[in-house]
């Protein structure tokens, strides 16, 4: 099934992991979820303030490269 990596790349915007999952990854997005619900704990120590965009933006360009990917694997 073809899927848009616009919309992973959104979905993944919205929550880190949502992309993956939209993708058939689902245990790739659920370790994005846990990791950034740990970033979120981590803000209080301030290094989540930095963690917690780059594991973000590492799920939009992983959500939409995979997808693009998977989309090529299926092309004739």
């Amino acid at each position: 099934m073809r899927r848009s990596p616009i919309l992973a790349a959104v979905l993944s915007l919205i929550l880190a992991g949502l992309g993956q999952i939209y993708n058939g990854q689902v245990t790739k997005g659920a370790l994005f979820i846990v990791a950034q619900l740990i970033n979120t704990a981590l803000t209080a120590i301030l290094i989540g303030w930095v963690l917690m965009p780059l594991v973000g933006l590492w799920a939009i360009i992983d959500a939409y490269v995979t997808a693009k990917r998977n989309n090529a694997k299926r092309t004739w």
